[in-house]
């Protein structure tokens, strides 16, 4: 047979195997950096998306609670948290019950209104912690104002032995109309409003 009769073939590669031609280390190397990559990204991605929709869930309950709290007219049952306690002095005994408090704020000032009833020597550690004292209550003297009086719902009627004072402090400590109803000296309530300044 002459060189005529067999038609030269085109030179064919091999069959191409599953790597590609690359050998089966080279393609677990990348398919692990394909997967450390993606898991990467997820991780780069996905835990600081998951923190903000977390947070912003826990925000918008706080918000909530402190609205909740805000638009609650009047007095409610319960001892002020410990910081209000403080930012508006209002020491109230450890052995004080039917403990209720209101909160109102504005531009102008800050006011803590709170009713509770204790002791005779309850009373006597409320005034001094103050910086008071019993003698600084004035008989039939009720020394909230009408106004207060309105926004915290009291109703400071004849027929109760009153006694009240004022604290006074310098700006920006709060001052305290403090009245307390005495017909039962064992067990006096006493009525507080106390105002801050910003």
């Amino acid at each position: 047979m002459t060189t005529a009769e067999h038609p030269v073939l085109p030179r064919q590669s091999s069959p191409p195997d599953e790597g590609g031609g690359r050998p089966p280390e080279d393609r677990r190397r990348m398919i692990r950096r394909r997967l450390i990559t993606a898991t990467i990204i997820v991780l780069l991605i996905g835990v600081p998306a998951g923190y903000l929709l977390i947070s912003a869930g826990q925000s918008r309950r706080s918000g909530q609670d402190k609205e909740a709290e805000a638009s609650a007219q009047g007095l409610r049952e319960g001892w002020p948290s410990r910081m209000q306690r403080r930012i508006f002095e209002v020491p109230i005994p450890g052995d004080a019950v039917d403990v209720q408090y209101y909160e109102t704020n504005n531009w102008k000032a800050s006011r803590m209104y709170v009713q509770f009833r204790t002791s005779s020597a309850g009373l006597d550690r409320f005034l001094s912690r103050l910086g008071s004292g019993r003698a600084a209550l004035t008989d039939g003297d009720v020394t909230v104002g009408a106004r207060d009086t309105k926004i915290a719902g009291w109703y400071f009627g004849h027929g109760v032995d009153w006694a009240g004072t004022t604290h006074t402090n310098k700006d920006p400590r709060p001052t305290q109309d403090i009245t307390v109803d005495m017909t039962d000296p064992a067990s006096p309530v006493v009525y507080v409003v106390s105002a801050a300044t910003p």
